[in-house]
């Protein structure tokens, strides 16, 4: 049995160094955290919340970037005082208990590795349009191998395909906004200036009133998930506390601006009755415009976007389940690393292969279960998860109550990063989430998210709890296991 070791202080220099290289730079960082969260959701699903919300999207979308970014302040603020691959999993483990460090990694884990089934499925289908002599499975199997072996290797390799994955997706919104822009004022040829009728015709602004903003959040706050994989990854950095700082100052407004701005620019120049779910609003906008094939360039950037979701996913997980392992929450031989486990900056090794591949084990098993039951088995996994990444940003917001109080006690100069408004906004963020998740218990469509969620929770917290008994037991009588 695994003793237990004593937690260590907050702002302690005696934690372990990690043997993970350095190889990521402060440009990898950065479009990681712009590019990371920009995806599939944004440029297909967002078609559901306009339906919904109407042209008060733009108000769903402000509320939910506001949770987001005010979750990634507190995030940012912890993990520039104690970087950590294994980031909000360390931080709850220091602020609350080994239990809860257990939990919120191995949630967020199972959360990782059950999209990336969900993402590599869907960029095989917009593969197999495009070549529908191979078979989605085929393309599936590419991607993962393709991924798996770019992680396997040095993580700068990771770092170059996020890099440029994020600056495609970030130049086509950037593209997108300055031609709805130029369209909205009638800039464009054969355009005339919409003005502000479709903000206010259709219904007005809140055509299904507070009520659809409300559904629009809903629909939209996961779309935010993802960002929490830039204070994984700044653990690999040459400066992690420097690094996370910067990347994720830059990164919450921007992200906000890029969803808010999209959003503010479909709804103006088109009716939102326009809109479907299903349907891409940004297909529908560039068509209006007279891009020419403009559903063949959505589908690359998608296509790139469920790519890069994919392989920023498989890092997050195979990093997450190594912290596990380094803290004795995971079997321990996912603690080897490549390079004889130096991991200095000046070396290509530091990578944790068995926990890469560990990650991709339990991701081959996701997409084979979403090819061969995708309305049964899996559907109860990805319901299962569904909610998961409200649980982790909500002990995010509790493990910061608790560790800020420490920090200032301890080691004020290490908070280089503050969260604003402190404690009050901290307890503001609890309260929303948790409306959130209330108002999903209410919806017909989100309830089953909630419940398989609370589910899963529950039964891994169970784990935690037993563990640590058993483990206290052993303590106090050696003999007591022994002996059963």
């Amino acid at each position: 049995m695994h003793e237990a070791p004593p937690t260590p202080s907050p702002t302690s220099p005696a934690a372990p160094a990690e043997p993970l290289s350095h190889g990521l730079k402060q440009r990898h960082l950065t479009m990681l955290g712009l590019g990371g969260v920009i995806g599939a959701g944004l440029f297909v699903g967002s078609g559901a919340g306009i339906a919904v919300a109407g042209p008060a999207i733009v108000v769903s979308y402000l509320i939910a970037g506001a949770l987001a970014m005010l979750v990634m302040r507190m995030l940012g603020e912890m993990s520039a005082a104690m970087p950590a691959s294994g980031s909000f999993s360390v931080h709850a483990e220091r602020a609350l208990g080994r239990w809860a460090g257990f939990s919120v990694g191995w949630l967020y884990w199972f959360l990782l590795v059950v999209v990336l089934a969900v993402e590599a499925t869907a960029a095989a289908q917009i593969a197999h349009g495009w070549v529908p002599g191979v078979e989605p499975w085929a393309w599936v199997l590419l991607f993962m191998v393709v991924f798996t072996v770019a992680n396997l290797t040095a993580v700068k390799n990771f770092g170059e395909f996020e890099f440029w994955f994020a600056s495609l997706k970030v130049g086509a919104i950037v593209v997108f906004l300055v031609l709805g822009g130029l369209a909205v004022f009638g800039l464009l040829p054969d355009t005339a200036p919409v003005g502000m009728t479709n903000l206010t015709g259709q219904g007005g602004f809140l055509p299904n009133g507070w009520s659809g903003v409300v559904s629009g959040v809903l629909t939209v706050v996961f779309a935010f998930g993802g960002l929490e994989v830039v204070t994984i990854a700044a653990a690999e950095t040459d400066d992690p506390a420097r690094a996370v700082g910067r990347a994720v100052r830059s990164a919450v407004v921007r992200i906000l601006f890029f969803y808010v701005g999209s959003m503010l620019v479909i709804v103006t120049v088109l009716p939102w009755t326009a809109q479907q779910a299903g349907l891409s609003p940004y297909v529908k906008v560039l068509d209006a415009i007279g891009v020419p094939s403009a559903g063949q360039i959505m589908n690359i950037v998608v296509f790139v976007a469920l790519l890069s979701a994919l392989n920023a996913n498989l890092y997050g997980s195979s990093r997450m389940i190594f912290s596990l392992a380094e803290r004795g929450e995971a079997p321990r031989g996912l603690l080897k690393v490549s390079g004889g486990g130096e991991g200095s900056s000046g070396q290509p090794g530091g990578v944790p292969r068995r926990a890469v591949l560990a990650s991709v084990a339990f991701g081959f098993v996701s997409v084979l279960l979403n090819l061969l039951w995708p309305d049964t088995v899996f559907l109860y996994m990805l319901n299962s998860v569904g909610a998961v990444l409200l649980f982790v940003w909500a002990l995010i917001a509790a493990s910061q109550l608790r560790l800020r109080a420490r920090l200032e006690q301890e080691a004020p100069d290490a908070l280089a990063l503050r969260m604003w408004w402190f404690p009050y906004l901290t307890w503001v963020t609890l309260a929303g989430l948790l409306g959130v998740l209330l108002l999903m218990l209410t919806d017909d469509a989100a309830r089953p998210q909630v419940l398989w969620s609370a589910g899963a929770t529950a039964l891994v917290l169970l784990v935690a709890v037993g563990r640590e008994w058993r483990e206290r037991r052993a303590r106090r009588d050696p003999a007591a296991l022994t002996d059963r």
